[in-house]
């Protein structure tokens, strides 16, 4: 079995097709459609470090 797998990832590599359970080609397009849809969450959060780290540091002090 182990053979047989091994097998099929080297045709798959060979073949330059994706494997695995999420092997859906996925185009240039979709990645930066997906990168922009997450930014907004970072943006946010990267925003929030700040403010979290005062309260913590004052909550630390007292």
């Amino acid at each position: 079995m182990v053979d047989r797998t091994l097998f099929n990832s080297v045709k798959a590599h060979r073949q330059r097709k994706p494997t695995g359970a999420d092997s859906k080609v996925v185009s240039a397009e979709q990645i930066e459609i997906s990168r922009l849809r997450a930014e907004p969450a970072r943006v946010k959060v990267e925003r929030d470090i700040p403010g979290r780290a005062t309260a913590y540091l004052a909550k630390a002090a007292k």
